[in-house]
């Protein structure tokens, strides 16, 4: 396992050898956001599309994002 970092969120990284694919969900928040990528470029901005539309949905639902 390993960990991105990306605007202060941290995502813990695994590699589903079954469906090669990486699998990365962020860290130390009860929200649970998940994102995925068949390549290291593609999981890097899976991540950051995931920490950006998390914190833009945060804003339309009117409520304060979670840090960890």
């Amino acid at each position: 396992m390993s960990a991105m970092t990306y605007k202060g969120y941290f995502a813990a990284v695994t590699f589903e050898a079954d469906d090669a694919v990486f699998v990365g969900r962020i860290s130390g928040i009860r929200d649970q956001v998940v994102f995925e990528g068949e390549s290291v470029s593609e999981l890097k901005a899976a991540f950051e599309n995931a920490v950006d539309d998390y914190l833009a949905i945060c804003v339309e639902r009117g409520r304060e994002p979670q840090k960890a």
